[in-house]
């Protein structure tokens, strides 16, 4: 039985979700320096389980909700979305988290490149206008990071833009994955698969240096990896009461939480460019957002016979 629309519902369980990231990369950059990022993916994937199986329970749908037709697919998008989750977390210890929500944004633009490539889906000149517009505000953020002056000591900034603009490559080729699973897989396998995957790579990370964490550390960790499951259920849950085109573009708040949370939490003040450069691709994405919502209409429409204005 399809679940009735609620869109105020579906919005608010959208923010809530992206409070929940944004306060479980809070706690994962606030032992970044101390925990490889392997170990942390670990934390973050190994104690989202439990909350998905619960979550599973309480819908009656352990049964058949972790069912799967297509094993392979998921091991393909569980490596992009480890090493895409691995490289976030190690720039978190390098930038600002303001800087790493911004350049994160990058992934959704870059999701219609390779749409485009690897699933064949046609992409217009606004859309490609828009993807521009929208690295071209990444590329502001990440100037000042670039310019490598061992005199500044921004060596590890430099390092850190590096590996977070290859975690959001990482990040698009997973959503592209993803788009394929969903035609055949339910949410819940999707996201407990992934959660298993990335468990069981990040074990593969320990010959380079995990540590044994503090009694501090450790509830930091797994404060993080709850945070991810009941952050992933939030956000399933808020497409079951509302359409994609309507919610997604609070996924944007985030931007002011991290900037928040960056300054209150961790004494990081934002910079011009990095405001800029992420109110560039704000834009690109709603953009595409509200493209992708007219095109999905005009579907409708003709599927339904309807005529065209």
């Amino acid at each position: 039985m399809d679940t009735p629309q609620n869109p105020l519902r579906g919005i608010a369980l959208k923010i809530a979700s992206v409070c929940v990231f944004v306060s479980m990369a809070s706690l994962i950059k606030s032992s970044a320096g101390a925990i490889p990022p392997g170990q942390a993916v670990f934390f973050r994937s190994f104690f989202a389980i439990p909350v998905i199986l619960a979550w599973l329970v309480m819908r009656h749908d352990l049964a058949h909700g972790l069912e799967t037709k297509n094993p392979m697919g998921h091991l393909w998008r569980g490596l992009v979305g480890t090493s895409a989750m691995g490289l976030g977390f190690a720039g978190l210890g390098f930038l600002p988290l303001p800087e790493v929500t911004a350049i994160g944004y990058a992934a959704p633009i870059l999701v219609v490149v390779f749409a485009a490539m690897f699933l064949g889906e046609e992409v217009r000149l606004f859309r490609l206008s828009m993807v521009a517009l929208g690295l071209g505000g990444v590329l502001i953020v990440l100037s000042p990071r670039l310019i490598v002056d061992p005199e500044t000591a921004n060596v590890g900034e430099a390092l850190g833009a590096v590996l977070v603009l290859m975690g959001a490559v990482c990040a698009a080729l997973a959503q592209v994955f993803v788009r394929k699973l969903v035609h055949i897989e339910r949410t819940a396998a999707i996201v407990f698969w992934f959660s298993v995957t990335a468990s069981c790579l990040s074990l593969l990370t320990m010959p380079w240096g995990w540590v044994w964490p503090s009694t501090t550390q450790f509830i930091t960790l797994v404060a993080a990896g709850l945070s991810g499951g009941v952050g992933q259920i939030l956000l399933t849950s808020s497409y079951r009461h509302a359409d994609a085109s309507l919610i997604a573009p609070f996924e944007y708040t985030s931007m002011l939480l991290a900037i928040g949370v960056g300054y209150f939490v961790f004494s990081e003040v934002p910079t011009g460019s990095m405001l800029l450069g992420a109110a560039l691709i704000v834009i690109a994405g709603i953009a595409i957002i509200w493209r992708e919502r007219q095109l999905g209409l005009k579907r409708d429409a003709r599927k339904a016979g309807t005529p065209q204005p």
